[in-house]
């Protein structure tokens, strides 16, 4: 999360030129409102995975109080599938919205959603096989995952995987190299000469047990190779922009009420895994300042998000300021350049 003194103003940090309703060309007073609460928790945490239908519920009491708006909800969004289909029935059956507002969990790339897998096969190429699965948490960011295996190796091995790939890939990558060393531990040999060199008793040290599953590692021919990586997936990520610019109307707003959304990325990376690829990479013209100004060039809408953490009080507190046309400090908005 982005920090700021007191005298700071961190509409800076998002490069905002609006802070409040009045600037923009939006539809006023909004007569169509989607809400679109995604159903996860934070790992580990013990909230509840529909923690996000309360400030829904909030939110569409406001609307319809306030404004006499219609206000429609996507309902049960555990996965990216789910939005999927139901915005698809939507855009069928409706006419756009005015404001289409999405209450999840997120990042500097956008909201989040359990990792489900949306792409998975097993491939064989002569004696080469690959167990390929593609799954997403963040649209636009493809998790793969890649199990590879020489088919002649260990003709065991080799069935155990053809009738029980699919079971293996619901299963966290950690877990599933446990799984498959402990079946290549009874299927493939230790190389003897590899182990007396480095594992016999006069050269292990007072930590024995480590020693020797290191030596085990070391000196046992490997079955398989597992590897698991993120890429930036182009044509998902436009797959859900499109749905955006589908959904929303000309005049019409996306709000992200989640974490950093309307966030600068960090100058600096603090570990691996929390590199902002979307935003940082050059996807549509990118780099862009944050994902409210990528989702609003690539939607072709006016878009907004929070600055920094913010709670389900918070996104709410946030719109309803909005719509009542105060400034905004702490929530970015960004406009599509003008054709």
């Amino acid at each position: 999360m982005e920090s700021y003194s007191s005298d700071q103003n961190p509409l800076l940090s998002c490069g905002a030129y609006y802070d409040k309703l009045g600037e923009l060309k939006l539809q006023q007073p909004p007569k169509r409102v989607l809400l679109v609460p995604l159903l996860s928790r934070e790992p580990h945490s013990t909230e509840s995975q529909r923690w996000a239908e309360q400030p829904a519920r909030t939110l569409a009491a406001f609307y319809k109080n306030q404004f006499n708006a219609d206000v429609e909800q996507l309902t049960d969004v555990w996965s990216w599938a789910d939005y999927y289909h139901q915005a698809e029935q939507m855009t069928l059956q409706s006419q756009p919205f005015d404001r289409v507002i999405f209450i999840s969990h997120g990042g500097f790339d956008g909201p989040v959603l359990s990792n489900k897998a949306y792409w998975q096969e097993l491939q064989i190429n002569g004696g080469h096989a690959n167990v390929l699965q593609f799954s997403e948490e963040q649209p636009g960011l493809k998790n793969v995952l890649s199990i590879t295996y020489d088919t002649a190796k260990n003709p065991i091995f080799s069935e155990y995987m053809a009738s029980h790939w699919l079971e293996l890939l619901p299963m966290s990558s950690t877990d599933i190299w446990h799984q498959l060393k402990s079946i290549e531990k009874q299927l493939q040999p230790l190389d003897q000469a590899c182990f007396k060199r480095y594992c016999a008793a006069d050269k292990l040290p007072t930590n024995q047990e480590n020693r020797l599953k290191l030596c085990e590692l070391i000196c046992r021919e490997p079955l398989f190779e597992l590897k698991s990586s993120v890429e930036i997936s182009p044509e998902r990520f436009f797959h859900f922009t499109d749905s955006l610019n589908s959904l929303t109307s000309a005049d019409g707003l996306i709000f992200f009420g989640a974490c950093n959304p309307g966030s600068a990325a960090p100058k600096s990376i603090i570990a691996k895994d929390e590199t902002e690829l979307l935003i940082n990479s050059t996807l549509a013209g990118g780099p862009h300042l944050s994902y409210v100004h990528l989702v609003s060039t690539t939607a072709d809408r006016i878009t907004a998000g929070p600055i920094g953490e913010s709670s389900a009080d918070d996104i709410v507190e946030r719109i309803v300021s909005f719509e009542s046309n105060h400034s905004q400090r702490f929530l970015c908005i960004a406009a599509p350049a003008a054709k």
